[in-house]
């Protein structure tokens, strides 16, 4: 598989994540392989991909969900003056997905997870979401104790 195929592989991969974990923060489901199950047959039928074409966005899903707490302790630490409550929930999927990675994913150089996100939230959320995931995701970029630009 070539490079950009697997670009595309993982940015299909990241916006299911971000559809998904979404969808997550505001009606969390009782049975999560079930309701995952619902979700990628859905995708499937809508976009005709196999649910194993997404396998990168459902570890992405699986992590975020299981590392919440710690993720989002990191944002409210980062996210000087703004109440956690009020970031938009588009926004803050973003937000746990690029964490995620740049904290438990050294395969991706944090560079590549705020580059992500900054694209994410282009599609996604509104103009100014850019900025504010940015400025958080730079400020943790400081604290991850790894070269920013390789995988270790």
């Amino acid at each position: 598989m070539s490079n950009k195929a697997v670009f595309a592989k993982r940015r299909d991969g990241r916006v299911a994540a971000l559809q998904y974990l979404y969808a997550w923060s505001l009606n969390r489901p009782a049975h999560l392989p079930d309701d995952l199950a619902v979700f990628f047959t859905n995708l499937e039928a809508v976009d005709g991909k196999p649910r194993d074409h997404y396998s990168f966005g459902e570890e992405l899903i699986h992590g975020v969900i299981e590392h919440c707490d710690e993720i989002d302790g990191r944002i409210r630490g980062l996210a000087k003056n703004w109440d956690f409550e009020r970031i938009a929930k588009i926004d803050l999927a973003i937000l746990r997905l690029a964490i995620f990675e740049m904290i438990h994913r050294t395969d991706i150089p944090p560079v590549v997870s705020i580059n992500e996100a900054i694209d994410l939230s282009k599609l996604f959320s509104n103009a100014d979401a850019k900025r504010f995931i940015n400025g958080i995701l730079d400020k943790l970029k400081d604290q991850v104790g790894r070269d920013a630009r390789k995988v270790t």
